[in-house]
C-alpha cells in the first residue's frame, strides 16, 4: 500500500478561466472563502506535501503556506504544463494532482486511486464518473502519476502536444469510476458555482 507521505498533493490554480471572465479561479469566493481553501481542506488529509500551481496571483497563493509553482510554458498551456512544473519539484514517489476549482472533491480520492495504482503497478491512474445515464467519462486531471514521469512528459510536452488524454495512451495506466459525479463538478461559469453553493449547503 501507497503510504500518504509519499504523495505530494499538487492543487492546479494556473488556468486563463476564460468563461469566467479571465478571473482567477481559486480566488473565487466559494461560501465566503476562495475556492482554492475548499480544494486544499479536502486534498491535506490526503497527502503528505503540497503544492500550488499558479500563473499569477503569486503573492496571494504563497499566503497558504504551500510552495507556489509556475508553468514553464507560456500562455496559460493548460494542465499538462501545471503537471510538469509540479513532478520538476516533487520529492516523494508520487504525484496527486485535482484542480482549484472543485471545492467537493472526495476525501477518499487519494486511497482510492493508490489502490489501484498499487493493485496494478501502473504508472499513472485517473478519475472517471459514472453519470446518471450510465454513461462513464474521464476526469483527468484528478490523477495520482508516478513522479519518475517526468522525463516522459517533457517529452510529451517538448512535441507540442498538450492533450492530456493523448499522454495518459503513453502510459501503462488505469482508471477508478466514482459514481458521485457532484464531487467533482468544477466551476466554470457562474450559474455553475452558484449550482455548487447550493449542493454543498
Amino acid at each position: 500500500m501507497i503510504s500518504l507521505e509519499k504523495i505530494t498533493g499538487l492543487v492546479l490554480a494556473g488556468g486563463r478561466a476564460q468563461r469566467m471572465g479571465g478571473i482567477d479561479k481559486g480566488l473565487i469566493p466559494f461560501l465566503g472563502k476562495p475556492l482554492i481553501e475548499s480544494a486544499i481542506k479536502r486534498l491535506r488529509s490526503q497527502v503528505g506535501p503540497i503544492l500550488i500551481n499558479a500563473n499569477r496571483n503569486i503573492t496571494k497563493y504563497a499566503t497558504y503556506g504551500y510552495p507556489v509553482i509556475m508553468d514553464e510554458t507560456p500562455d496559460f498551456s493548460g494542465p499538462l504544463a501545471g503537471f510538469s512544473a509540479g513532478l520538476k519539484v516533487c520529492n516523494t514517489p508520487y504525484l496527486l494532482t485535482a484542480p482549484c476549482d472543485s471545492p467537493l472533491l472526495p476525501t477518499d480520492l487519494g486511497i482510492k486511486l493508490a489502490t489501484e495504482m498499487a493493485r496494478g503497478d501502473f504508472q499513472l491512474v485517473y478519475v472517471s464518473t459514472k453519470e446518471i445515464d450510465g454513461k462513464v467519462w474521464a476526469q483527468p486531471v484528478f490523477c495520482l502519476m508516478r513522479a519518475d514521469l517526468k522525463a516522459s512528459l517533457e517529452t510529451f510536452v517538448k512535441k507540442g502536444d498538450l492533450k492530456i488524454d493523448r499522454w495518459f495512451k503513453e502510459l501503462h495506466s488505469s482508471t477508478v469510476v466514482f459514481d458521485d459525479v457532484q464531487a467533482f463538478a468544477n466551476v466554470n461559469t457562474p450559474e455553475e458555482l452558484k449550482r455548487l453553493e447550493e449542493a454543498s449547503i
